[in-house]
């Protein structure tokens, strides 16, 4: 009975996932099929900066910079000879590390201040990983990264990742694995701190709230999931240069995060998806498509500040509402 009543309520998210499930059968285009490998890949990335930005109300800047470490981490162990299954967790613990030890200094200014000095921290990583030419390779990157190891399923055998379909499996698993932990941080009591953190950092701290220790733990779990996503696009893409851990990276996610729905687990993921397909289909007007893009984000900033999820949240809501002062005056008619 709960599981009939879980998928009468959630039908929509059942039909996305088995949707998902099938998509290799859908998307016969290679080139395509790949956008929607960076879509779940770059999901991962604007998910843990809502976390910290949309849920704790800290606008991090430098977002990019742990996306590179957790990219440069693994690119550099895996050609070591590490397995990527090894690789991948000490590179995101290692994100996580240099998160902590940024957020100690920086997550004591407030507003526009600690935005501005992630935005510098995330400068300089770029900056450091085109100089670091002994470490780095420089400006020209680090080539020849492996794919991950093949994964051992009794019955199956050794599952590889060097096609199209099993690599966009490998980065769904982790996507949904990353929605999953989202989902019960945010809906915890760690959670419900966070938000009041990001609604009244002064009330929350008068009320007992360690504001400082919910920030740099959002902060520190937040940057764990940019240094996976960048370890897992490192692997799979076979090459990353100081592009990967460039500014640009993280006005990218904070435009998904923006204008698929800022505070909700779904914006980012649907911001990921159809804003970099409709920047695609926008490609024959050259630069005059980043008019039309920034005249959207301008707009739905005005008239949907929590995005495009936020604004379908909003008007479900009130459809449920008019439906049910609907029944309840017919209730009151037969009565």
């Amino acid at each position: 009975m709960t599981w009939i009543k879980f998928l009468r309520e959630k039908w929509f998210y059942a039909l996305l996932l088995i949707l998902a499930l099938l998509l290799p059968l859908l998307i016969t285009n290679r080139y395509h099929f790949q956008i929607v490998i960076m879509g779940c890949l770059f999901s991962i990335a604007a998910l843990s900066l809502n976390l910290i930005l949309g849920y704790t109300g800290q606008a991090s800047m430098a977002h990019a910079g742990f996306f590179g470490i957790g990219a440069y981490g693994v690119a550099l162990l895996t050609k070591e000879g590490m397995s990527f299954w090894l690789a991948l967790p000490l590179s995101s613990l290692l994100a996580a590390l240099v998160g902590f030890l940024i957020g100690l200094p920086t997550l004591r200014a407030r507003g526009s201040y600690f935005a501005i000095s992630t935005m510098c921290f995330g400068v300089i990583i770029s900056i450091v990983a085109g100089n670091w030419i002994e470490l780095t390779g420089g400006y020209n990157g680090v080539v020849g990264i492996p794919l991950p190891n093949p994964i051992f399923l009794p019955g199956v055998g050794d599952l590889g990742f060097q096609t199209q379909a099993a690599q966009y499996y490998l980065v769904l698993a982790f996507l949904l694995l990353t929605l999953l932990i989202m989902h019960r941080l945010v809906y915890s009591l760690m959670g419900l701190g966070f938000m009041a953190i990001r609604n009244n950092e002064v009330l929350a701290g008068s009320v007992g709230i360690n504001t400082f220790a919910g920030k740099i733990l959002s902060f520190v779990v937040a940057n764990f999931f940019a240094g996976l996503a960048g370890g897992i696009y490192a692997s799979l893409i076979g090459t990353i240069s100081p592009a990967t851990a460039a500014l640009e990276q993280t006005f990218g996610w904070l435009i998904f995060v923006l204008l698929g729905g800022i505070a909700t687990l779904t914006g980012p993921i649907v911001g990921a998806f159809v804003i970099p397909v409709i920047m695609e289909y926008l490609q024959f007007l050259t630069e005059y498509r980043l008019i039309i893009f920034g005249v959207l984000l301008i707009v739905v900033i005005i008239y949907f500040p929590r995005g495009l999820m936020g604004g379908f949240t909003t008007l479900q809501q009130r459809v449920k509402d008019l439906y049910a002062q609907r029944r309840g005056e017919k209730r009151a008619a037969g009565g």
